[in-house]
């Protein structure tokens, strides 16, 4: 036969994982979406290939062909993103 202390660890351990599953659960749903398009706009992104005013930048890993606003931003610069057209982002020098 289990023991009352037993059986009062085992219930409270339960009720303590529960607890944790719960908590995970809700604040996974809390958090904002931050991916796709729409929330590159206001980020930073590294120039890889010139922008001469077309080029390759990177955002977050990833390689994107970018078009400068105006003037040349050379490689490592960085620049913000002020749109996103299709697969091209249209971005401006970091002042």
């Amino acid at each position: 036969m289990i023991s009352g202390w037993l059986l009062a660890l085992i219930i409270i351990i339960g009720i303590a994982i529960i607890y944790v599953v719960v908590w995970l659960t809700l604040r996974t749903y809390r958090n904002k979406v931050a991916a796709g398009r729409e929330e590159l706009v206001g980020r930073l992104a590294v120039v890889k290939a010139p922008l001469e005013p077309t080029g390759v930048v990177l955002v977050e890993g990833e390689r994107w062909k970018a078009t400068l606003d105006k003037g040349r931003a050379g490689p490592e610069e960085e620049v913000i993103i002020t749109k996103v057209d299709g697969l091209r982002l249209y971005v401006t020098r970091k002042e």
